[in-house]
């Protein structure tokens, strides 16, 4: 029996019309889907009503797949697959993999051999890149610094460091410590060096502005409880 198909579903980055974002083909691939492993299972039945108000929840099988999933446990997530059966994958981030756990179940498919197809959506690290005027030729993405204040200064100091030697560095951080992280980089980074904030991307609230730190410290905004994404740079 041919095995089945992963597909790493897009969806929006909040509360948006899903039409601005998310590319039909996507949107047509999801509706058909009745198998789903997904980071947040709320979010994900939530979203599948918000691109078909008709979508049988009920008849859909979900597969729960967060940071506390095991690969033995993940693996059991292919069995439909292996049978001849479509899956989707969808993350809390936009697109599965980055920032995201979906990236323990694209690995065991690629050991079964199944076929993994990503599908385009919105994904707030690379778009707040490519408006960031930084560089996009070389750049690292980091996830999430420390939550300790100490050890996150600390690698605030280090990812400065790269990013004054041309490599755009980029982080995030909860909505709930943005504000924080934001007043933590002016703190410890040297005046000359860039930042990018790039907030609520692809919402009606959204901003991203690079200026250097220095510019920064004259600026007053309000980041907390945004989804945000900040980048270094030379």
């Amino acid at each position: 029996m041919k095995n089945g198909t992963i597909y790493l579903i897009p969806v929006t980055l909040g509360d948006t019309d899903f039409r601005k974002t998310i590319p039909e083909h996507a949107v047509e691939i999801t509706r058909r889907l009745r198998i789903f492993a997904v980071e947040e299972l709320r979010s994900a039945r939530r979203y599948l009503r918000l691109i078909d108000k008709q979508f049988p929840i009920d008849d859909t099988l979900f597969f729960q797949l967060n940071e506390h999933s095991r690969e033995e446990e993940v693996a059991e997530f292919l069995e439909p697959v292996v049978s001849g059966k479509d899956i989707g994958i969808m993350s809390e981030a936009g697109l599965p993999g980055i920032a995201d756990p979906g990236a323990i179940l694209v690995r065991a498919a690629h050991r079964k051999n199944i076929r993994v197809v990503p599908l385009s959506g919105p994904s707030s690290i690379l778009m707040s890149l490519i408006a960031s005027g930084l560089n996009g030729q070389n750049f690292r993405f980091h996830g999430y610094l420390p939550v300790k204040t100490e050890l996150r200064n600390n690698r605030i100091r280090e990812t400065e460091k790269a990013a004054i030697t041309g490599e755009t560095q980029i982080f995030i951080e909860t909505p709930y410590r943005a504000q924080k992280m934001f007043e933590s980089i002016i703190a410890h980074c040297q005046n000359e060096t860039k930042l990018c904030v790039g907030s609520d991307i692809s919402l009606p609230s959204e901003m991203i502005k690079t200026m250097s730190v220095s510019e920064w410290k004259k600026e007053k905004i309000d980041i907390n409880n945004r989804l945000v994404v900040f980048l270094l740079g030379k």
